[in-house]
């Protein structure tokens, strides 16, 4: 090292100890001199903490946060987290891979004190004398960090490149005296706001690194922070735009690189956010630092290119994603610096304030944008673009807060706004906490003014200019700016909203309406009205209301008015919006007009709409099915619900079908989530030239559930009628013409990633038998991509006096006597369709036996070898009357061509043998198929809700 180096880090310890020596006697203080390992996977700490009792009593002990002990094993809190977003990244990794902390001494002047666990992610200290209040505390420290993979959570190291956070040890922020632990889940919450830093880092030769605090010169930076101080060390020097607002120098520091066209977009669109973020709340920040993982964390949703195998289809220009992408980031690290945030608890309000200048600046560069930008532009099949008949592509961009918010709540998975942010589930993150609060935000700076919003939120900022936010207080002061426009408020964010807001009638009183209008709710929540002429002339006015539920009616100028809606385009998070539109002109007056669409879309609550979905099926003995569903519900779930779908049959020349009707109830406060009752009934064939019919009553009752677990329990009742088609040899053999079953059964699902359990009971029962079973499904994933499944069935015959063997337990093949699995060869005695296999009852993928009539139990077992292949092995006992008790056994190899929908299965061993000597192992080899949509939509929503 040369000596004028050496002489710079001399007087850059010099100057660090210094002023941390008169900064120390002001408030609380973190001083760090942090070395970089050669092989960036460890970094050697000596740090300083004085550390002020703010208190009125005296305190004997301090609680240090040692967060990257969250990455030490897979008993951590934020294992767990990981892998309730669905990732096992973390819980799988090697232990090289992982943080540790070592070596860790602390001292008061020259007294080492005790530690008791460096293991646990919060160390107690203890005092050698109180600390009365006012007084302070300094704390020296030696350790070493064990810097985590990146990948985990984008902090930690990849062996090139380090970011860090939360891994230096800080004194507890918001619980210094509680007992209380504390744990890092990655939600960015808020660790240390307010502390004074002064870091110098060492690190290898041509590395560089930088920091959201200021840069003092080069590797060392100091001053005080709303938020956590992060740092990047990297062998690339780091991108800087500078633009000038009102005559400051903004520092932006990019913590990656960025492409060159991406630095030229941003060069002409930050002075734009930048004005125009100032302009709304009056502050920008002198120094904007930007990581990778805040990038990637705070991005505009939704701007992503949609990509079908070897095509790729760009919804928004480069630049267009660059401006929404950017204003999102800057817009959210500008509130944080703005104001001290408990990200816990006042989420909500950071994130709120967040999306709100978001809207407004789509308001004023995006407003007549599309939800689905270019897309429907760009989607050409020979000169047609279908996209354009879907009303989603003419949806506004504006629109998507409304959207995204209504789209959980008819799922009833929605939660409270106030609902702690660890609590959310991953979907309510961003559709509670961000875009239903700042729709509410917007809906009250248009009933308010939007200027006087916008002065009451700049006045905030400037006088709780970086303190701690109070909630509480921004509530009270805003309904006081807003007339007592927003006192609802309060009320509103402690619980699960279904605020609904009805458009009843209006009259033609001389040159008025009377518009009447009932809400289903006590609270004062305003509400805007908008007339709508033919020719798209609009004119808004709104109105208070009272704490009544009763009718109330509002007079507006008719002005030519063809339409009347009620808080038009989502700008209210209401639970219905199709009772907010009427037409005022024509024989629809006073009503909704009806109209047909193809295919599934995003409802448009101004119609009541008939989708029209074409279908094609296919079974053995219909052969082709061509048909058109019917139905009145699409991406947003209703209560009421209709199907109907009518399909011509190619193999008989009729035609067949399916349809059903049901009501859902969706209290949002019970330990219901749904209760949802309904009829239903098919008519298709069976057999060659045989048909059936099936009609049906049932209530099923889906609990309500954690939000961010993956247990689920549901109660089903149900009564179905069998009729069916029958030939004189099916009579001989005595089959059943008519039957009926009800059916009684519990279920409970732990989708969990790494043990995923499932378990059920059911009891059916006709005038023949009563019959009842259980079965159980567990599956480990004890490696990356490796699982082991096991399956247990158990079924008994209370009763049995049937008179053939359509109702019995099916060993190798399921009768599916109530036409409820999907088979393509329902009666399939011989060739590919008869090796369907069902995974239910015994479950064997060997022909070790067909029914029996008394009793079974069965144990599945499937476990993964190499890429898509699996072993199986199946054991049980069954017994039927006046036979003994027969032993039976098979196993194989299991490819897993889609996993979970598409597997074929080729057996090896069994009780028969050796099978693949046998001259027809060919039809031996089975194969599951499973098509059912909402099954894979689930499967894939998996950690989301």
């Amino acid at each position: 090292m040369s000596v004028v180096r050496k002489m710079k880090r001399f007087l850059l310890r010099f100057l660090l100890i210094f002023n941390f020596v008169v900064v120390s006697a002001q408030q609380d203080s973190i001083y760090i001199n942090a070395k970089v390992s050669e092989s960036k996977r460890q970094v050697t700490v000596n740090q300083e903490i004085t550390y002020f009792n703010t208190t009125s009593t005296d305190i004997s002990q301090i609680k240090l946060l040692n967060w990257i002990a969250a990455y030490q094993n897979r008993d951590t809190k934020l294992v767990k987290r990981q892998l309730e977003d669905r990732e096992n990244d973390l819980y799988f990794a090697k232990s090289a891979d992982l943080g540790s902390l070592e070596n860790l001494e602390i001292k008061i002047g020259e007294k080492a004190l005790s530690i008791n666990d460096i293991s646990a992610e919060n160390i107690y200290i203890m005092f050698p004398n109180t600390i009365k209040p006012g007084e302070k505390v300094h704390l020296s420290l030696q350790y070493q960090l064990n810097l985590p993979d990146q990948k985990f959570t984008g902090y930690g190291s990849n062996g090139k490149k380090i970011a860090l956070k939360y891994f230096f040890l800080v004194p507890d922020a918001f619980e210094n005296l509680q007992e209380t632990p504390k744990n890092f889940i990655d939600i960015e919450e808020n660790q240390s706001p307010g502390v004074y830093w002064k870091v110098i880092f060492e690190v290898p030769a041509n590395y560089y690194s930088q920091s959201n605090l200021t840069e003092i010169a080069p590797n060392y930076f100091e001053g005080t922070l709303n938020t956590d101080p992060e740092f990047v060390v990297s062998d690339r020097n780091f991108t800087q735009i500078s633009p000038t607002v009102d005559g400051e120098k903004i520092d932006i520091t990019f913590g990656y690189a960025l492409t060159k066209k991406e630095k030229q977009n941003l060069e002409f669109y930050l002075p734009l956010q930048l004005n125009f973020i100032k302009n709304k709340i009056g502050f920008l920040p002198l120094k904007i630092f930007i990581s990778e993982k805040f990038r990637k964390s705070e991005n505009f949703t939704g701007l992503e290119d949609v990509k079908f195998w070897k095509f790729r289809y760009p919804l928004f220009s480069e630049s267009q994603r660059n401006d929404l992408d950017y204003f999102s980031i800057i817009s959210k690290n500008v509130i944080q610096q703005s104001l001290i945030f408990e990200k816990k608890q006042d989420h909500w309000l950071m994130n709120g304030l967040k999306t709100y200048l978001e809207i407004q600046y789509i308001e004023r560069y995006y407003k007549d944008e599309k939800l689905l930008g270019q897309l429907p532009e760009n989607v050409n099949i020979f000169g047609f673009k279908p996209l354009q008949l879907f009303y989603a592509s003419k949806l506004k961009l504006s629109e998507r807060y409304g959207l995204a918010y209504l789209y959980i709540l008819t799922k009833n998975l929605d939660q409270k706004i106030a609902e702690p942010f660890e609590d959310l589930s991953n979907y309510n993150a961003v559709a509670i906490s961000h875009l239903e609060m700042g729709s509410l935000f917007s809906f009250i700076a248009a009933k308010m003014g939007q200027e006087k919003f916008d002065d009451f939120i700049a006045q905030y900022f400037r006088d709780h200019a970086h303190q701690q936010i109070d909630k509480t207080k921004f509530l009270k002061d805003l309904a006081l700016a807003s007339g007592s426009s927003s006192d609802f408020l309060d009320d509103f964010l402690q619980r699960k909203n279904r605020v609904n807001f009805t458009l009843k009638r209006f009259n033609k009183t001389g040159d008025n309406f009377e518009v009447k209008i009932s809400k289903n709710t006590a609270q004062k929540i305003p509400l805007k009205i908008e007339t709508i002429t033919k020719t798209g002339e609009k004119k808004e006015f709104w109105f208070d209301t009272n704490d009544s539920q009763t009718d109330v009616v509002y007079t507006i100028p008719q002005s030519n008015a063809a339409k009347i809606v009620v808080n038009n385009e989502y700008i209210f998070p209401e639970k219905n919006f199709r009772d907010n539109y009427l037409y005022t002109k024509g024989i629809y007056s006073n009503m909704k007009k009806i109209k047909l669409k193809l295919f599934q879309d995003i409802p448009n609550p101004e119609f009541n709409e008939i989708y029209l979905n074409p279908r094609l099926n296919f079974n053995i003995y219909d052969k082709i099915l061509l048909g058109l569903n019917f139905k009145n519900s699409s991406l947003f779930e209703r209560k009421f619900n209709y199907s109907l779908t009518p399909y011509f049959s190619s193999g008989t020349g009729k035609m067949t079908g399916s349809g059903a009707i049901s009501y859902s109830v969706q209290p949002a406060e019970s330990v219901v989530r749904t209760l949802d009752v309904g009829v239903s009934g098919s008519y298709f064939h069976y057999d060659y030239d045989l048909s059936f019919q099936k009609f049906g009553v049932f209530a099923n009752l889906n609990f309500a559930k954690n939000p961010r677990s993956d247990v689920g329990r549901s109660l089903g009742v149900s009564y179905n009628f069998y009729e069916k088609d029958l030939n004189p040899k099916i009579l001989a053999e005595n089959e059943y013409q008519k039957y009926n079953l009800w059916s009684i059964g519990y279920g409970y699902s732990d989708r969990q990633m790494i043990h995923e359990k499932y378990a059920s009971v059911n009891l059916q029962l006709m005038e023949d038998f009563q019959k009842i079973s259980a079965e159980a499904f567990y599956r480990w994933e004890y490696a990356k991509d490796k699982k082991l499944s096991v399956r247990m069935f158990g079924g008994y015959f209370l009763t049995n006096t049937t008179k053939n063997n359509l109702f019995d337990y099916g060993i190798s093949k399921v009768s599916n006597y109530s036409f409820s699995y999907g088979l393509l060869g329902q009666s399939a005695t011989t060739g590919l369709l008869s090796q369907q296999l069902i995974l239910a009852e015994g479950g064997f993928k060997s022909y070790v036996g067909k029914t029996t009539n008394q009793w079974i139990t069965s144990l599945n077992v499937d476990a993964h070898v190499w890429r898509w292949f699996n072993v199986y092995a199946d054991a049980g006992l069954y017994k039927s009357r006046l036979q003994p008790t027969q032993f039976i056994w098979d196993s194989g190899v299991k490819v897993k061509v889609i996993p979970d929908f598409l597997e074929v299965y080729f057996p090896v061993q069994s009780s028969l043998g050796f099978e693949p000597s046998f001259k027809d192992y060919g039809q031996r080899i089975r194969f599951t198929l499973v098509l059912n949509f909402s099954a894979i939509t689930n499967y894939f929503s998996r950690g989301w809700f």
